[in-house]
């Protein structure tokens, strides 16, 4: 059975979230979006609304507002490249579960999706200081009490044709994509696969908490949009 969805997504100003929203607009699961961000998306369509927020840990104005979904899209996220472990733990931890422990206080029946990345460290000890935290944020939001919890493990990712927000460095290494598939398939996918997966686990269930690449392929295939 495939659920209908009211979602959430954050992050649409970023490559990945972008993504997610675009196929979250073109699925049929999907019913409403809601797009919580800084600034404005631009995005205009029937099925999204938008909700601006100052500061992501000062949530009480727009806590009404966050009512009445049952998928959260965690897409928000920094790189760590030159951060001190305080500082991205602060914009990664510490915001991410600002944010999701209120949606769990109001949304009991929602499903929380968190884009995580390979090589996170779910014991929190390994040496990257990114893949601890990330960890460490994996752990503490699989304890929310949500009705489930999908922490998303992607590697590299072909960029979806058209979108505005595709990182830069794609344009030079994009055409390396098939090849890198056929080499890596554990590593690599689409971001069409991705954020296909999240609506396919969020409205039908999947099995695992921690969702790697395989899966991600696995749960695009099973999705019913091609």
């Amino acid at each position: 059975m495939h659920m209908k969805l009211k979602v959430i997504i954050t992050g649409v100003t970023g490559m990945v979230g972008e993504g997610v929203l675009h196929e979250c607009i073109h699925h049929p699961a999907v019913e409403s979006i809601l797009i919580v961000g800084r600034r404005t998306s631009g995005v205009t369509h029937p099925k999204v609304k938008e909700l601006l927020v100052k500061d992501f840990f000062s949530l009480d104005e727009i806590k009404p507002g966050l009512q009445g979904y049952n998928a959260c899209f965690f897409c928000l996220g920094v790189s760590a490249v030159g951060m001190k472990e305080a500082d991205y733990e602060k914009m990664t931890y510490q915001l991410t579960m600002h944010f999701a422990t209120l949606l769990s206080s109001i949304n009991p029946g929602m499903s929380f999706s968190y884009i995580s990345g390979s090589g996170t460290d779910s014991s929190e000890k390994g040496r990257p200081m990114w893949a601890r935290v990330k960890g460490k944020t994996e752990n503490h939001l699989a304890a929310l009490p949500f009705k489930a919890v999908y922490l998303f493990r992607p590697g590299y990712m072909q960029p979806t044709v058209g979108l505005k927000n595709t990182l830069k460095y794609y344009r030079y290494i994009g055409w390396m994509y098939p090849g890198l598939r056929f080499l890596f398939p554990g590593f690599v996918t689409t971001l069409k696969e991705l954020g296909l997966a999240m609506i396919e686990a969020s409205s039908a269930g999947y099995e695992k908490k921690i969702i790697e690449v395989k899966d991600i392929v696995k749960l695009a295939a099973r999705s019913k949009v091609k």
